[in-house]
């Protein structure tokens, strides 16, 4: 039969490219999981002990009220600045870190600049081996909770509310606290991944 000028051909595609169109869509929402996940990491957090103080005795820094202010996340970044000549850090056990017993730390860092990865749940404690230091006061206690803190849990919604006259505002030495990868870097990755999906298409 002949077909006129007029006339269009529509072709149906085969199952078999079907099949090959739906696999081609099936590695692309992959790929573009795959690279979300990777991407995730941007949603992490550098913290620095003690803000701008950094890890000293001078000052008498409250780290305790410190680490309270915070929502410590797994895949977080703790940095300890100090004078090397004078401090250290030293991870430890809980009742290492309530009676200030630096005998056998877990780990102990010494370069006055150390970044420590958040890996894990937990309490993470920390405090200053120099003698007489951590009874000072130079300790603190990393906790990272099992659930985030953006996302109260059932139990925390049906706590009491506390009224806003008895909470203490924010203090200016927290607001450089830290160094935010959230948000707008969430867009880039977000962005990223669109990007490299329409690549793949």
């Amino acid at each position: 039969m002949a077909v006129s000028s007029s006339q269009k051909v529509i072709k149906t595609p085969t199952s078999k490219q079907q099949g090959l169109q739906t696999m081609a869509l099936v590695e692309r929402f992959m790929a573009l999981f795959i690279v979300m996940e990777i991407l995730q990491v941007s949603d992490a957090a550098v913290y620095k002990v003690g803000d701008s103080a950094g890890w000293t005795t001078l000052g008498k820094i409250d780290y305790k009220k410190w680490a309270a202010t915070k929502n410590f996340q797994i895949g977080d970044t703790i940095i300890f600045e100090y004078y090397n000549k004078f401090h250290n850090v030293m991870r430890v056990t809980h009742g290492m870190y309530k009676s200030c017993n630096a005998s056998s730390p877990i780990a102990t860092f010494t370069t006055g600049n150390d970044s420590i990865h958040i890996t894990t749940h937990g309490h993470h404690f920390f405090f200053c081996g120099v003698p007489g230091h951590c009874e000072a006061g130079q300790k603190v206690d990393i906790n990272v909770l099992k659930v985030s803190a953006e996302a109260p849990t059932p139990s925390a919604l049906a706590s009491p509310i506390v009224q806003a006259s008895n909470v203490p505002a924010p203090s200016p030495s927290n607001a450089n606290s830290l160094i935010v990868l959230k948000g707008p870097f969430s867009m880039v990755s977000l962005a990223m991944a669109i990007v490299l999906l329409l690549c793949f298409l």
